[in-house]
Parts: C-alpha cells; sequence; structure tokens
C-alpha cells in the first residue's frame, strides 16, 4: 500500500532525476560493517534450515550493507525463546561504531511499548479501557463536542477520530512534555466520529502516555521502566520527551542521487508515541516476549496489544498491525519512521519468529528497516533473495535528468525571452500575458508539494520535512518553479520594453 502511494508521488511528479555530482559514500561504512557482529551471536545453534542461522543472516545483512552503502544498523532475530542474532552494524552519525549494545530510536515501534504499560494500569484496576478519556484526564480537551466520548482503547487502536489532516501536529511547534502536548489539541476538531474509522495519528498515543501518567502519579518514563523495561531485563532501553534527547539529538542520514547525506533532526514531540530508545540485545527480550515467551508480562495483555480491533475493517491492534508475508503467511508487523532514522518489527506467529531492524536513514528516502526485514522473512520462508534496494534509490536517477532537463530549458526560456517578446510587441496585451499563465503550474506544483505528500501519504508536513523525505523530487519541483519564475520574469520585463520602443516608433 505503502509503495503504491510513494509510486504515485513519482507519477504526478513526472517521474525521476538528477544525477550531480556527487561523492561515493563514506568509505569507513566497510571497515565498520567487517567489524560489528556481536560474537555471541556467531554462536548462536542452528535451527536446522537453510538460510536461517546466526551466519546466514549476518551474511544477508552484510551484503545489504554493501550493496546498498547503507550507513548503519541494528538486527535482531529471535526463534521462540532463543536469541539467533543480535548485532550492529555500521557507524551513527557521530561516528561511533554501532553494536549490539548501542542505543538507537525505535521510532513507532514505541507505541505497541505505550500499549502494554496502559494495559498493564488497566489490569491493575487502575484504568476501565471503556470509559472516556476524560474521566481520568480532564485536562484533555478539541474543539469538538464528540471528543468527549472518546475511550482509552480508541487511542490506542487509533479510532478516536483525531488525524493529521485536522491536527497536522508535524507543522506544529513543538511541546515539551506530555502535558503540553495534549493541550496543543485544544483547538484541534476530529476526522471521523469516535470509534468509526481507524485513523493514524500520532498524537492519540501521547493522550495515552499521558493518561497513563496521571493515573499512575509516576512520570511516564518512569512508569515504562516499572512496568515494561525492567520486567523484561530491558536495562538499556528508555523513553524521551523530544528528539533533542535522542541520542546524538537524533541525527542520522538521508538518501539522495546514489549516496547518503548526513542530517541533523529538528525538534519533534515524541514521548508516548515513538520516543522509546532500546538495542539489538534489549529488542531480543522484547520479541521474545511478544512471541508469548516468559511470564515478566501478563500473557492476556501481550496478545490484546496483537490483536486487530476490526473497526471499519481495521487490521491495527494496539501498536501491532495484523498483515500477511509474501507467501501468505499471518504475520504481525509494525513500522517506523523518522526523518532521519526507519525501524521494523515483525512477529511470524506460526513458526516463533521475530525480527526488528532499526537503520539510521529517513523515512521514503531509506525504507531499509523495512526491506530487509522482508528479506529476512524471504529466507525464512525459503524465498531467494530479491535484491531489493530502496524506491528512491532506482528513481533518484530520474529525478536528477528532469531536474538537469528543466533546468536546461529554464535558462533557454530566459535567453530567448527578448525574441518571444519582439514577436508579440504588436499583439493585444492580454494575448501576451494569457502565455504566460501555465508557468504557475509549476510553481503552484512546488508549493502544494507538501500537501501532496500528505494526501498520498496520510501525513501532513512541511516542504523542510520535504527535503528528507524525497530530496531529489523537493529538488525537481523546486528547479521547476525556480525556471518557470525566471522565464515570465525575463519575458514580461522584455515585452514591456518591446511595447514601449513599438510606441516610440509610431508616426505622429
Amino acid at each position: 500500500m505503502r509503495m503504491r502511494r510513494i509510486a504515485a508521488i513519482a507519477g504526478l511528479a513526472g517521474v525521476l532525476l538528477l544525477t550531480t555530482g556527487t561523492t561515493a559514500v563514506d568509505a569507513a561504512v566497510d571497515a565498520a560493517v567487517d567489524a560489528a557482529v556481536d560474537a555471541a551471536t556467531r554462536a548462536a545453534p542452528p535451527d536446522g534450515r537453510p538460510g536461517l542461522t546466526a551466519e546466514s543472516v549476518d551474511r544477508y545483512v552484510r551484503d545489504y550493507i554493501r550493496r546498498t552503502d547503507l550507513p548503519g544498523a541494528v538486527v535482531t532475530v529471535v526463534k521462540g525463546d532463543r536469541v539467533v542474532y543480535a548485532a550492529g552494524h555500521g557507524h551513527t552519525a557521530g561516528g561511533e561504531a554501532i553494536t549490539a549494545d548501542t542505543p538507537v530510536p525505535l521510532a513507532s515501534l514505541s507505541k505497541s511499548f505505550t500499549a502494554l504499560a496502559v494495559l498493564r494500569l488497566a489490569d491493575e484496576g487502575r484504568i476501565d479501557l471503556d470509559a472516556p478519556v476524560r474521566r481520568y484526564l480532564p485536562e484533555f480537551t478539541m474543539a469538538d463536542p464528540r471528543a468527549e466520548k472518546i475511550t482509552v482503547r480508541q487511542l490506542l487502536q487509533q479510532t478516536s477520530g483525531m488525524s493529521d489532516r485536522t491536527f497536522p501536529e508535524l507543522t506544529l511547534p513543538a511541546p515539551d512534555d506530555l502535558k503540553g502536548a495534549v493541550a496543543m489539541l485544544g483547538t484541534a476538531p476530529l476526522a471521523a466520529a469516535p470509534g468509526t474509522r481507524m485513523i493514524y495519528h500520532n498524537p492519540n498515543y501521547a493522550v495515552a502516555a499521558r493518561l497513563a501518567e496521571v493515573v499512575s502519579g509516576t512520570p511516564f518514563a518512569g512508569l515504562m521502566a516499572a512496568t515494561v523495561f525492567t520486567p523484561l531485563g530491558m536495562t538499556s532501553t528508555r523513553t524521551v520527551d523530544t528528539t533533542e534527547e535522542l541520542p546524538g539529538a537524533g541525527a542520522g542520514y538521508i538518501r539522495a542521487y546514489g549516496r547518503v547525506i548526513e542530517r541533523a533532526h529538528p525538534k519533534w514531540f515524541v514521548n508516548g508515541s515513538y520516543g522509546v530508545v532500546s538495542t539489538a540485545n534489549d529488542l531480543a527480550k522484547w520479541l521474545i516476549t511478544q512471541n508469548g515467551h516468559g511470564d515478566a508480562l501478563p500473557r492476556d495483555l501481550v496478545t490484546a496489544t496483537q490483536t486487530p480491533s476490526g473497526v471499519g475493517g481495521s487490521t491495527y491492534g494496539m501498536g501491532w498491525s495484523a498483515e500477511r508475508t509474501a507467501g501468505g503467511t499471518p504475520m504481525l508487523r509494525h513500522t517506523g519512521w523518522l526523518l532521519t532514522h526507519n525501524s521494523a518489527q515483525t512477529l511470524l506467529p506460526g513458526s516463533g519468529w521475530g525480527i526488528a531492524v532499526v537503520t539510521n536513514t529517513g523515512m521514503i528516502s531509506g525504507d531499509d528497516a523495512l526491506i530487509i526485514s522482508d528479506g529476512l522473512v524471504d529466507m525464512i520462508e525459503g524465498r531467494p533473495d530479491a535484491g531489493a534496494v530502496p524506491f528512491t534509490t532506482e528513481a533518484d536517477p530520474w529525478l536528477g535528468g528532469l531536474s538537469l532537463l528543466t533546468l536546461g530549458l529554464g535558462v533557454a526560456g530566459v535567453l530567448r525571452s527578448r525574441r518571444w517578446a519582439r514577436r508579440r510587441a504588436q499583439r493585444p496585451a492580454w494575448r501576451t500575458f494569457a502565455r504566460l499563465v501555465p508557468y504557475a503550474l509549476p510553481v503552484a506544483f512546488y508549493f502544494g508539494l507538501a500537501e501532496l505528500a500528505g494526501l498520498l501519504l496520510n501525513r501532513v508536513g512541511t516542504l523542510d520535512q520535504l527535503t528528507y523525505v524525497w530530496l531529489a523530487l523537493y529538488v525537481w519541483a523546486a528547479t521547476g518553479a525556480l525556471a518557470a519564475v525566471a522565464v515570465v520574469a525575463a519575458r514580461l520585463v522584455h515585452a514591456v520594453r518591446s511595447r514601449r520602443r513599438a510606441v516610440g516608433s509610431v508616426p505622429a
């Protein structure tokens, strides 16, 4: 579904792009990769089927990194209650080698953690999941009377009716804490009646986290540690309020024109929805619990988070979605994206496999975590490596070509503007100006690009954020807009001058 939406953007964009003279990717990647695998994972016993050993997973991940110049990743694979593989590869944006104990941002995988913390309070009788949120959190208000009916369960199942379309959180100044995140919703209407539609919206989980914080009387970070992280032995895992508190302040990489480019991350509020930071080793403990092993957390609560709501046909549960593999096998999955990182967690309940991947490349420009996860699932199900690469890796050269072509046409249009104006000096002015109207389209496309991406991806963002998401598309759109403005300006200047000369040459 997501790839079809991305392809739709490419189609509307004209299709693909500009090979600028950028340099090769950081040569240190290979050296870091060669030293990155945790020795303990190499000793993991084989599963008995080809392609399912620690060695074969390691071989696949290393090959993917070399093929795509991926800067860094953590990869965890479990089978039942056994850790098959837990390792780090490459380096962070700060240059540190990534190991199995390197903390990385999990992005929206955090939702499944938040859901368990809330369900633990419900299990203790302190929260009724089907009670209105306002019973426990009177500070929660919206500019829509229907919001009073939103229940705790609807927050976790993303069926509250809140939406990016009515509250574009990523375009607004980021708050500093959960209380501020909830207060911002005071001016937001709903996009649907509560309980009628599943609409993915990060603030659902910010409200749920604030509710848990208030009910427990404990800051949310402490509550998560007490109810989820510590019981599972996830001693290197925590949750933070903003991207400024992420490792390296969230800095990572984007892909563009066949290379990776380091980028800082703007300040976003992330707690509750996408603020968990963890390691490959800790993720192994998490996946084993999600597989139904161990007694650190009540089994029925784990199952509840994985069970789809069914609202409007939704396959979304509470931080997990029910999907199917390429071979048709039932699968539980959730993905996550920051502008500089992406992540994926996958469970195959029928066979007991669990996979978690986090990479330090941004959303869409580098969907590496999901591609690696799919490749590992293919290995589990006996399919050959498809050799997949991020979508933009193949799209960017075409967009680069279009950008260069657009730039060339713009320069040609400016150089020919004097002759263009002379040929129309004797024509009615309205006809001359009418010929310039089509040049408004590239400008409109550029300024509407963020809105277009929001419609196709169900995320409302800004043009600046689009430079992270798909820089090559942004460059092509910007080149078209600048070329159009330059051509129109040059033609108008020469048209006015030509008409003045034509009037001055008419005999009295």
